[in-house]
């Protein structure tokens, strides 16, 4: 089964799925896009499943699997290939995609054809971003998943749509266009476009901090980083909910991923001068956005900012330069894209029913939908790290990496998820308990099944990768230990002090001679 899935072109063909089905939904009628795409999501999904099952994880298997190469013209190529990252990204992207689809059956009237054509040209590029191996052709996909998400946003999106689309839009393209010089640069220097090549090449450190600042021009605003992140509230609010669950979920993880293919192989020197910036911005951003997310009357506004908090849980873990830390902040990417797109959705189910997401509209929802509460209770629990749950995995990986480091950074961190516990459990305080004293709310209905069929797939996808993170782990486990290797030789020597009664790390004891 694995090898005859091996030689056939596969990642050829989960691009080629939804972008037949987005060409044909534009030619049918409401219903039949709709099923249409459905189908070919749910056909992404299962060929996703067969991916996993067949990737090897053994010893000594290959890093690079599914490879595909083909010259196209010069030196531009269709060049195709996962390893342990990609890998577990698609498999978030093509888990995803048919809940957003589900999710906007009946939340959306008008246009249908087109918004779900836009859906599924979202999951060719996002499926195609990951999976690139040509620099160019990582660049195309990279920028080009702008313009469906900006139609989703601007067309189908909320009274302010147009503000928020074209700050999302502007923001996005400005970083890019000084990635794609450092791209240029890049391939006329080391005169390839492979980027397996490229993450083994050696540039002069003196170029790599220009090429390390052009690359993070593009990747802080993707994260998004704070300050660069304004945009990510204005949109979350204005999208509708699919576009907020395919947003949080997949879009910010671009990236997460940016930093963990480009940044830090490419320019392991450059990472290491620049982990100073990296700890500085990500600990303003946990505290900062945690206390803004406090005060919100906007459900969706409050987890957008939640976002930006558990992102810069990301970037500390990326640049601590150790397994903890690179594994805990993938797993923190894929556990917030669960939880944060069940939250949305969460959000999005009440809105269908009263329109309106300002928290003191609701007020005492355990009494006539339970099963919503219950759900939304377990999200909400998540999304504070719960032990059992998927973001606690990544969360304490991440800051444990982090300690090794620098115990001040790991510290500030910290506080975020003290935070972040406040502002979840009290918005949940305000939606789900107390009393219920308006008839408007009291006449709501509980979820139907399509509802329950939706979030009841994330929950089972959350809990899993709480209580039994070793499948999540086991894929990237090699490629951690390759981007470790290579990052060995540039590490920086943090602020962490060995245990007292404790003989100092081998670096730490180098530093120290140095100094």
């Amino acid at each position: 089964m694995s090898e005859m899935l091996h030689s056939i072109p596969i990642l050829s063909i989960l691009l080629a799925i939804p972008a037949a089905a987005a060409v044909l939904c534009l030619f049918v009628g409401k219903e039949t896009a709709r099923w249409v795409a459905l189908i070919a999501t749910l056909v992404d999904f299962a060929l996703g499943v067969l991916l996993w099952i067949a990737f090897d994880q053994g010893a000594g298997a290959a890093q690079w699997q599914f490879v595909e190469n083909r010259q196209v013209f010069g030196n531009f190529g269709w060049a195709l290939g996962i390893d342990g990252f990609a890998l577990l990204l698609i498999e978030l992207s093509v888990f995803l995609m048919p809940i957003c689809i589900l999710a906007s059956w009946k939340a959306i009237e008008d246009r249908v054809p087109e918004y779900m054509a836009a859906f599924l040209i979202t999951e060719v590029l996002m499926i195609g971003t990951f999976a690139a191996q040509d620099l160019l052709l990582f660049y195309v996909f990279f920028e080009a998943g702008l313009i469906p998400m900006y139609l989703i946003i601007g067309i189908w999106g909320g009274a302010n749509r147009i503000y928020a689309s074209y700050k999302f839009f502007l923001y996005t393209l400005l970083g890019s266009v000084l990635m794609l010089i450092a791209i240029l640069y890049m391939i006329g220097t080391a005169h390839t476009t492979s980027i397996p090549t490229l993450m083994a090449y050696d540039f002069p450190p003196h170029v790599q901090s220009w090429l390390w600042l052009a690359f993070f021009a593009s990747f802080a605003v993707k994260m998004p980083m704070w300050p660069v992140h304004t945009w990510l509230p204005d949109a979350h609010v204005q999208a509708p909910t699919a576009g907020s669950v395919i947003l949080a979920g997949v879009l910010l993880k671009l990236g997460g991923y940016g930093f963990l293919r480009f940044s830090l192989p490419m320019f392991p020197e450059a990472s290491a001068q620049f982990v100073w910036l990296m700890f500085g911005l990500s600990a303003v951003a946990v505290i900062y956005t945690s206390l803004v997310a406090l005060v919100q009357s906007d459900m969706k506004k409050l987890i957008a900012y939640s976002s930006v908090a558990h992102m810069a849980i990301v970037t500390i873990g990326l640049f601590a330069f150790n397994r903890q830390g690179i594994e805990g902040a993938m797993m923190v990417m894929l556990g917030h894209g669960l939880v944060s797109g069940a939250l949305f959705l969460c959000v999005g189910v009440i809105y269908d029913r009263l329109h309106t997401r300002e928290i003191d509209r609701y007020g005492g929802l355990a009494i006539n939908m339970p099963r919503y509460a219950a759900l939304f209770m377990l999200f909400t629990m998540a999304s504070v790290g719960l032990p059992g749950t998927s973001n606690f995995v990544g969360e304490f990986l991440s800051l444990a990496g982090t300690y090794q480091v620098s115990t001040t950074i790991t510290f500030l961190c910290t506080t975020g998820i003290i935070l972040g516990a406040a502002y979840m459990l009290y918005l949940y305080r305000r939606v789900v308990f107390g009393d219920l004293t308006k008839d408007d709310v009291r006449a709501m209905p509980d979820l139907d099944a399509r509802e329950l069929a939706i979030l009841a797939s994330i929950a089972a996808a959350v809990l899993w990768m709480g209580v039994y993170p070793e499948s999540f782990l086991s894929p990237m486990r090699a490629d951690v230990g390759r981007l470790v290797e290579r990052l060995d030789r540039a590490k920086p020597a943090g602020d962490s002090l060995p245990t007292p009664g404790k003989a100092a790390p081998a670096q730490h004891a180098v530093h120290g001679e140095a100094h």
